[in-house]
Parts: structure tokens; C-alpha cells; sequence
């Protein structure tokens, strides 16, 4: 009798506790609402700012196509490789050549003027990014078949500003969450140009005209107003001549080629221009250029433009510019 007593007062025991228990739980449960399903805006995807506004795109990009050089240059500056490229029709239709290689077997869309929207279309891509002057006439098309960033800004926003090409390589870069890596790339030239600068100032004669061919005119460019312009003239510390303007590229007469003081010149000639670059290499007041006395005329080819806005390009024209000063 004392033995069964014992036992139903250890049962008793025993379910006082697991009741307790229940209540506790139901406590816990009554006090703490249901966690809410984490938004897409914080899960899965990202908000980007550009010209447009603000668009979202996804945290995981997959298949970004891109309609500039100058962000092919940068998706490579990371590791990404672009889904889709754009195409410069007046050098081929096909890949710049400086990216060749590296962008083998990528579909090309055309060109940033006109893009083929039937094969961005087939890509299916996650996100396209164009520059402002692509926005003009094919944004909100490119808006109907995926998110569109437009970056860039308007000719000559930027003049005085000589870090305006990593912006948007920054950009691109945090919608992969590679900000980091890109500023590592950045220093990386920037070091190179500095230690170029070094050499540069070290010269006697420094004063350089940058001179672009095209088919029926000479061009002089500016000391700034362009990424390459200013790459020259403020980073490595060429000096402009007394025909180079401030900010925007001028044509030169047959008879201002006599104006060109330069101890460098760098040639840049259009396709399409080898019957004026005769001309200019006939001409009497073209041999008059202290740069083609000494023989320090330099042609190169027909991307600088393009190779200025980006990291690697970038490291390419100051590798040519120092075989030159050597």
C-alpha cells in the first residue's frame, strides 16, 4: 500500500511538471509573434541609383549584358564576365581587339547606337547597363526585357574631376560585391602612373600634342574633358602645347600643323584615314614638328577613347607610353 502510494505520488509529480512545461511553451509561443518572411527587397535582390533613378536587380547577377567598352573593361577588372557585348561598327563590328581573348564566344548585341534587341532578348539577361547617350533612344525598349542601368553622365560634366573613370567601375563592382577588389585595381594603376610620372618629370622636354587622323581632318585633343586626356596631362604630367585646348578636341588646318610645338606626338588614326595621314606626312609644315624631327612620333591605335574609362585599359596606354619616352 505505501509502495503504490509512492508511485502515484511520483506520477502526480511527474505530470505537474510536463503541464507546467506546456504552459510555458504556450507562454513563449502567445508572447513571441510569427517571424515575417524575410522581404525579396533584403533576400534576393539589391537597389541600384543611376541615371533613371533607382531600379532592382538581383543580389545574384547571372547574366549582365553591357553596351559600353568601358563596362566591359570593368566587368573584367572583377572577374565577371559579361553576358552580352556591344560591338563599334566603324572598327569591324566585332570585339575591340584589346578584349578579344577574353571575351571569346560571348554573344554580341550590337552596337551601343543601335543594339539588337532580339539578342539581348534571347540571353534573357539579368540586368543591361548602358551609358547615358544609349538612354536617349533605346532605354525604355531595353526597360521591357530586364532591368536597366544607365550610368555615365553628359559630355563634359566631369571636367575637372580626374577620378570620374572609377565610378563606374564602382558601381558595377558593388552590385557584385566586389567594391573592394575594384579599389585594389584602381590603386594598382594609379601606382603605375605614379611611378611613370616619376620618369616623365625627369625629362628635359615634355610638352606633348595627342593628334587623332580621321578621314578628312586632324584633330587635336584636349589637356582635360576625357579620362585619356587627363591620364596624360594630370597623372602622368605631360605638358599640352600651345595649339592643345582646355576641354574639348578642335580640328587643325593643314596650316596650324606649323603651331604644333611637341617634343611627343601620339597618333591616333582612324580606319578610314590613311589617305589623309599621307597627306599629313608629305606636308613640309608637319616635318617642321620638333616630335617629327626627333622622330618621337608615336602611332597608336584606335582605342584610346575607349581604353581610357577602364582599369585595364588604362594600364595598357601607360605601358605604351613608357616604351615610348624610353
Amino acid at each position: 500500500m505505501v509502495r503504490q502510494r509512492a508511485t502515484t505520488m511520483i506520477l502526480l509529480a511527474l505530470l505537474v511538471l510536463v503541464l507546467t512545461a506546456c504552459s510555458k511553451a504556450s507562454e513563449v509561443t502567445e508572447a513571441t509573434p510569427p517571424q515575417q518572411d524575410t522581404p525579396v527587397e533584403e533576400s534576393g535582390t539589391q537597389t541600384i541609383e543611376h541615371l533613371k533613378g533607382t531600379t532592382v536587380v538581383p543580389q545574384k547577377i547571372e547574366r549582365m549584358v553591357v553596351l559600353s567598352a568601358a563596362y566591359i573593361d570593368h566587368m573584367l577588372t572583377i572577374g565577371e564576365k559579361p553576358a552580352g557585348v556591344n560591338v563599334e561598327v566603324r572598327y569591324g563590328g566585332d570585339y575591340l581587339p584589346y578584349f578579344a581573348d577574353q571575351l571569346a564566344g560571348i554573344p554580341t548585341v550590337g552596337s551601343a547606337d543601335s543594339p539588337n534587341l532580339e539578342a539581348i532578348l534571347q540571353i534573357d539577361p539579368d540586368v543591361i547597363v548602358i551609358e547615358s547617350r544609349t538612354a536617349e533612344s533605346t532605354y525604355d525598349q531595353l526597360e521591357k526585357i530586364a532591368p536597366t542601368i544607365v550610368l555615365g553622365t553628359e559630355w563634359l560634366d566631369f571636367v575637372d574631376d580626374t577620378t570620374y573613370w572609377t565610378q563606374d567601375l564602382l558601381t558595377i563592382a558593388g552590385m557584385y560585391n566586389k567594391v573592394d577588389l575594384a579599389k585594389e585595381k584602381i590603386a594598382e594603376v594609379e601606382q603605375q602612373a605614379k611611378q611613370l610620372k616619376a620618369k616623365i618629370e625627369q625629362l628635359d622636354q615634355k610638352k606633348l600634342a595627342y593628334l587623332r587622323v580621321r578621314e578628312k581632318t586632324l584633330q587635336i585633343y584636349a589637356a582635360k574633358g576625357h579620362p585619356t586626356n587627363t591620364l596624360l596631362y594630370h597623372d602622368l604630367g605631360f605638358v599640352p602645347t600651345t595649339v592643345t585646348p582646355a576641354e574639348q578636341r578642335e580640328d587643325l588646318s593643314m596650316e596650324k600643323i606649323a603651331d604644333i610645338d611637341a617634343n611627343f606626338v601620339i597618333l591616333e588614326v582612324d580606319p578610314n584615314a590613311d589617305e589623309y595621314l599621307n597627306n599629313i606626312n608629305a606636308s613640309s609644315l608637319w616635318k617642321g614638328v620638333p616630335a617629327v624631327g626627333a622622330d618621337q612620333v608615336y602611332t597608336t591605335d584606335s582605342f584610346w577613347l575607349f581604353k581610357g574609362w577602364g582599369a585595364i585599359g588604362r594600364s595598357e596606354i601607360i605601358n605604351e607610353v613608357e616604351e615610348m619616352i624610353q
